[in-house]
């Protein structure tokens, strides 16, 4: 075969430099290797590549045909050689991220598209699951990171970056009768709340449970759907119920002797007991930055 990658390196060097001794110091060979190159190259596919009748070798017709195809073979193997470098570092093949749906619009993707840049040969997969599946799945290995919500207790099988916050806030239907004047934290305790927790019941925080008479689901767009039904309030990501609130559907309560805003901070959790891949690791530093700097 007449090209190859080293033909191919030389072949483009000889264009871009203008040069048989200026491709060679490019390359740091002697001049007379290159030459001798593109004169093989030429007896093999016998073609005449570079006119010398000048002082330089002016490239003809036949290689500014051969050009472009040669540009693209050259980048295609600087992309092999990066991405055998990258899983040589560890690189995973796919990276799966489990994201809960009330962060589906957050901050999240930036960083993906840098991934996509530095390791074009990477897969990645993200699943939208409430935060109790995405843990799961985090745990059983079916995902690398889960972006999830803070925990009220820390799992030694964990570990995790904070990478920001989210506002919550207390909502209701405004039909409901908490929607009407400024009720005290005591004038809860009777008033059914919705409260995010998992099946087997972990995450109820107390910080956010006021009521007696607590309803449990597992995720807050489940939690949505039963306050916009007037079945309880709840407190619930201000961005997820902004539009509802200014469109006239749900109402902030307004409490008269605490605040009606929670602030919980969102974190990437990956496994201390699977080893990171590159992507993963780099994902997360990424996430730090952009949060650092937000």
């Amino acid at each position: 075969m007449a090209f190859s990658s080293d033909s191919v390196r030389i072949f483009l060097a000889v264009l871009d430099h203008g040069s048989f001794s200026a491709a060679a110091r490019a390359l740091g060979r002697v001049p007379s290797a290159v030459s001798m190159a593109i004169a093989q190259l030429e007896a093999e596919l016998d073609l005449v590549l570079f006119d010398r009748a000048g002082r330089d070798p002016r490239p003809t017709d036949a290689a500014r045909a051969l050009e472009p195809r040669a540009r693209h073979v050259a980048s295609e193997l600087r992309r092999l050689q990066a991405d055998a470098l990258a899983l040589h570092g560890g690189l995973e093949r796919r990276l799966t991220v489990a994201v809960v749906p009330e962060l589906i619009a957050g901050r999240w993707s930036a960083p993906l598209a840098v991934l996509a840049r530095e390791f074009p040969s990477l897969e990645v997969e993200v699943l939208s699951a409430p935060q109790a599946d995405a843990l799961r799945l985090l745990h059983d290995g079916c995902a690398h990171l889960a972006l999830v919500f803070e925990r009220e207790r820390l799992d030694d099988r964990e570990a995790f970056q904070e990478v920001g916050s989210e506002l919550l806030v207390a909502v209701a239907a405004p039909e409901h009768p908490l929607a009407a004047g400024s009720p005290r934290l005591e004038d809860l305790i009777d008033v059914r709340q919705i409260v995010v927790a998992s099946r087997d019941g972990a995450g109820r925080d107390p910080r956010f449970v006021h009521a007696r008479d607590v309803w449990r689901v597992d995720s807050h767009l489940a939690t949505l759907n039963l306050v916009q039904a007037g079945l309880g309030w709840a407190y619930l990501p201000r961005a997820l119920v902004q539009p509802l609130v200014s469109a006239g559907s749900l109402v902030e309560i307004r409490f008269d002797n605490i605040s009606n805003v929670l602030r919980l901070w969102v974190d990437v959790v990956w496994s201390r007991e699977r080893p990171q891949g590159l992507a993963a690791r780099r994902y997360v530093a990424l996430m730090r930055e952009d949060w650092r700097t937000a």
